[in-house]
């Protein structure tokens, strides 16, 4: 029994993201207009994740009809599957299975399948990276179904991959009809009726392995601080592939599995992505760190990534050379966090792993004097995120170390004795 709650305690506190609280992803139904048996509806995705986007192959959409629902139609979306509508004549519904699973339309589609914010291949943006493109939408009808207010039925069981597992969906909830306003913005209309669902994300549920780690180096020490061994586990260990190997030239080999199976580069940390913080200068009033991403993966190109970090001294960045920038201050009274992504059209694009699948930039930072330090480990990051998901850090007391007052004590030490015997042997 104690294990049960203790794991559902786990399940639900990793949901919760303390870098951002109120992070989700709003899955909003807008009736608007009622049919001969049944009803029009817009489907609005809504990612309100600060840094968490959803990447290609994109997002897969489901529920469980409450009664004997069909989908007649649909724009700017379709079902997987069109289940069995041999009961019907003539007109054919587009779905007709109990639990529907829907996916975006590729971009190019034909203009009469398109609608607002279709039609990207399931790619949706992060919030805070791009709030214009961190919506998707589609219009749906829906056949044998209520008619009105009262007869409707909310959909139930929700779910949501973007694009793998990791998301719970809660139930449908009826909220105040959405507001609209007219392309003059004179008018203002509101949908018949109005349902909301929302959806979290654990990393917990994901994987049951982090997906990136974090290596360390200092300008002050030699040690390079590498990812922990097996920091993403080793269950890929006989399936890598050398950095030299002759199959990197086979044709296909880069081509993405359905499965998302990895291909990786032999490491020792097996992990797809590594995150490389480097102290490289430290000036009289300001540091400058390097941040290098390296992909190893030979299966995946990073669209859209973001990199998080925490750290004290984010609360005072000067200057980003290579990435742009923003800070997440999720509590107004701490600014430590910030996230990185790739400037567009630049090195927005990580590319699979090889000679090109790296993206680094510069980050220059004003110190603060009552608290700066390169001693213990002070100038490393606290938190690392990639793509929403937490790095594994290498352990504290691996860190490279500033030269402490140990080694000048000895020299000290040596030169007293020196001092003391040339003194008794003078003295003799």
């Amino acid at each position: 029994m104690r294990f049960l709650i203790a794991a559902l305690f786990l399940c639900c506190a990793a949901a919760y993201d303390p870098l951002d609280p109120n992070g989700n992803i709003t899955i909003k139904w807008d009736i608007m207009s009622w049919t001969p048996d049944g009803y029009v509806a817009v489907v609005t995705m809504s990612n309100f994740q600060m840094y968490r986007h959803i990447m290609s192959p994109g997002w897969t959409m489901g529920w469980t009809w409450a009664k004997k629902e069909v989908i007649w139609t649909m724009v700017g979306a379709q079902t997987t599957e069109q289940g069995d509508c041999s009961k019907f004549k003539g007109n054919i519904p587009h779905c007709c299975k109990k639990n529907p699973t829907v996916v975006d339309l590729l971009p190019g589609v034909p203009y009469n399948q398109q609608f607002s914010n279709c039609c990207k291949g399931g790619v949706v943006s992060s919030w805070g990276q791009d709030p214009q493109a961190a919506v998707s939408s589609f219009q749906v009808s829906v056949g044998q179904a209520g008619t009105s207010n009262k007869t409707v039925k909310l959909p139930k069981n929700f779910t949501l991959l973007g694009p793998g597992p990791g998301y719970t969906c809660g139930p449908a909830k009826v909220v105040p009809p959405t507001n609209f306003l007219t392309t003059d913005r004179r008018r203002k209309t509101q949908a018949l009726m109005t349902w909301n669902v929302t959806c979290t994300y654990s990393q917990f549920l994901a994987r049951k392995h982090p997906s990136c780690c974090v290596s360390f180096s200092s300008f002050y020490n030699e040690t390079i601080t590498s990812c922990p061994t097996c920091a993403c586990g080793c269950e890929n260990k006989n399936k890598c592939v050398k950095s030299d190997s002759k199959l990197l030239s086979m044709v296909g080999i880069n081509t993405p599995r359905k499965d998302n199976t990895p291909l990786l580069q032999c490491t020792h940390h097996m992990c797809p992505v590594r995150v490389h913080w480097h102290v490289k200068v430290n000036y009289k009033d300001y540091w400058r760190v390097k941040v290098a991403i390296t992909n190893f993966n030979y299966r995946i190109n990073y669209t859209q990534w973001t990199l998080v970090v925490q750290h004290p001294n984010l609360n005072n960045v000067t200057q980003v050379f290579s990435f742009d920038y923003k800070p997440l201050v999720p509590y107004e009274s701490i600014n430590d966090t910030g996230m990185f992504y790739g400037m567009k059209f630049y090195n927005d694009l990580l590319m699979e792993a090889g000679s090109s699948g790296n993206v680094q930039s510069e980050v220059l930072m004003q110190k603060d004097k009552n608290t700066f330090t390169l001693k213990q480990g002070w100038a490393f990051p606290r938190k690392v995120y990639f793509n929403g998901e937490e790095c594994m850090l290498p352990p504290p007391d691996t860190y490279p170390f500033l030269p402490n007052s140990a080694h000048p004590s000895r020299v000290s030490l040596s030169m007293l004795f020196c001092f003391v015997l040339l003194f008794f042997v003078v003295m003799w």
